[in-house]
């Protein structure tokens, strides 16, 4: 398998906020996407997912409680939390979960 560049795969997407699978690890799922300045719904899964800022900036509300993740940092969001994407975020996420059945 060749390395594949997540900055290129982002630029390619047809839309912000849109992932691509990349591929999978064990039953985990590893996605790229590209974030806009836009807001994303509150919204909550039955497993927890790791979201992972590659260049850019997220803004996140978890259960109520904001938080900023810059290049390199990585933001656990536990399973059942309730998460939103606050305006402002913008730049290439990687995220890693385990599809809900």
């Amino acid at each position: 398998m060749s390395p594949v560049n997540l900055f290129d795969v982002a630029s390619r997407l047809p839309a912000a906020w849109r992932s691509q699978t990349l591929g999978q690890v064990g039953t985990a799922c590893v996605k790229v996407l590209r974030m806009d300045e836009l807001p994303v719904e509150e919204e909550a899964h039955r497993v927890a997912e790791a979201l992972i800022v590659l260049d850019g900036s997220l803004e996140l509300v978890v259960d109520g409680a904001p938080m900023t993740a810059g290049p390199g940092e990585l933001c656990l969001v536990p399973a059942g939390a309730r998460h939103a994407v606050r305006p402002g975020s913008r730049g290439t996420l990687l995220i890693v979960e385990v599809p809900e059945s």
